[in-house]
């Protein structure tokens, strides 16, 4: 375990310490190399790699991997392999940041443990310009992100005393890195890509990645220094309270519908770009859009509909109407889940060539965004509230595990987009995600009182 020795008040730049915008900017850089290497992953998988029987069998260990696969699944087609493939990848990077955060914690110290996964993702993301490197790219990069990502958020509280006004306002900083980054990385990227090969477009990320390290590396005199903590005198955990035992069953008894909702959410990194790339008119006056911009607008949703959001609530508490948690996750959920359902539309505002306008997951992109902002924030907020103090870390960590199973959901039923057709395979989405806010409001009642908290 490791504590922090804070660094002097004057080392400030815009009312903050300097360390802030030193893990700011590495995560900004991260978020480019990350969100520009996912929005393209499944394309160029289905349209390049994997068409090609001979470039595959170059790859480094494919034969095993396909066998992994297919043992649970069947045969498995070249979109069904590439979808299964990217659920699997992205479930590790969303799972692995709590062992992660466990090894920074325990054995390497977290600056250590963010160089070193840095470092592994810079290298990920250039082994993704060989073919024989492919999925040895794919373990370095989720290797890398669970060192990163388990550690450098967590250094932000280190920065801050307790009591300090300024930390209000920090993660708020640190967040916006995350979502420039988000919004910026698919339009570099893809518009590399598009331009010069998939392999320009991933070499991208990768000098993105190593600009992220260098920032990290730089400005390691604006960081705290870790010490060694003394160990703990006694090791035993005081006994859960029957009102906590009460609020760790509500938290394990809504997990499941919290999975639903990511399940639908991961297909718009997997499928959702293939059903762009293959049903959408993406000719805007001579101009065909490139897919990876689509996911962008994620990037840029939480700034915009953040402050909507809140103002809603604001004006609803005025009246004394503002919903409880529980509502305002099925609100959140059916929103997204309707929104799903818009795709499934693309057949019945299909032009001559059978391909859906471009204003239809614009469209997509505007409601989904809205009803994840009541949903996204809100149950992270449920988890770090309710869960009791002594097991906080581990229940917030099986919260985020339920991003990691919602993207294993998304890639194994992916296999069915072929099969089914996008119609049928986006209204099953749309009635898993939807039905699991459905299933919160019918549990509201039980879950409201195993939840609640306890009177001050």
């Amino acid at each position: 375990m490791t504590d922090q020795v804070l660094p002097q008040r004057s080392e400030e730049l815009f009312g903050q310490p300097k360390g802030l915008w030193v893990l700011a900017g590495t995560e900004l850089w991260d978020r480019i190399s990350f969100h520009g290497m996912v929005a393209m992953l499944v394309l160029y998988m289905t349209g390049d790699l994997l068409l090609d029987p001979a470039r595959v069998a170059t790859v480094i260990g494919f034969p095993a991997f396909r066998a992994f696969l297919e043992a649970t699944s069947g045969p498995l087609g070249a979109q069904a392999l590439a979808l299964q493939t990217f659920g699997y990848y992205y479930a590790c990077v969303t799972g692995l940041p709590l062992l992660g955060g466990w090894i920074g914690d325990r054995v390497t110290g977290r600056k250590l443990a963010v160089g070193g996964g840095a470092a592994m993702m810079t290298m990920g993301h250039f082994a993704l310009a060989f073919d024989r490197t492919f999925l040895i790219a794919l373990v370095l990069l989720m290797c890398g992100a669970g060192l990163l990502r388990g550690n450098l958020s967590a250094q932000v509280k280190s920065l801050y005393a307790d009591g300090d006004p300024r930390e209000v306002n920090a993660f708020q900083y640190y967040y916006l890195g995350i979502n420039f980054g988000a919004a910026a990385a698919p339009i570099l990227s893809g518009s590399v890509a598009a331009i010069w090969g998939w392999h320009a477009g991933f070499a991208v990320a990768g000098f993105g990645m190593l600009i992220g390290l260098m920032v990290y590396l730089g400005g390691q005199r604006w960081l705290p220094a870790e010490q060694q903590r003394a160990p703990e005198a006694s090791g035993k955990r005081p006994p859960l309270t029957a009102s906590e035992r009460r609020r760790v069953l509500g938290l394990l008894l809504i997990w499941p519908l919290v999975v639903c909702y990511w399940t639908a959410q991961a297909q718009i990194w997997n499928v959702y770009n293939i059903w762009l790339r293959d049903t959408v008119n993406l000719d805007v006056g001579g101009f065909n859009v490139p897919v990876p911009w689509f996911q962008s607008l994620d990037g840029l949703a939480p700034g915009l509909f953040i402050p909507v959001v809140l103002w809603i609530w604001s004006m609803q508490a005025k009246r004394g109407r503002e919903p409880d948690v529980l509502t305002k996750l099925a609100i959140g959920s059916v929103i997204f889940g309707l929104s799903v359902g818009l795709l499934a539309a693309g057949p019945l505002l299909a032009n001559a060539q059978g391909r859906a306008p471009i204003a239809l997951p614009l469209l997509f992109h505007v409601t989904s965004n809205f009803g994840a902002m009541y949903y996204a924030p809100v149950i992270m907020g449920l988890y770090g509230t309710r869960a009791p103090q002594s097991l906080r870390g581990t229940l917030v960590g099986i919260c985020m595990l339920a991003t990691a199973a919602g993207s294993v959901l998304s890639g194994w039923m992916g296999g069915l987009y072929e099969s089914l057709g996008p119609a049928p395979f986006w209204l099953i989405n749309a009635v898993i995600c939807t039905g699991a806010g459905f299933g919160i409001l019918l549990g509201a009642p039980v879950l409201g009182r195993l939840l609640a908290q306890d009177e001050a």
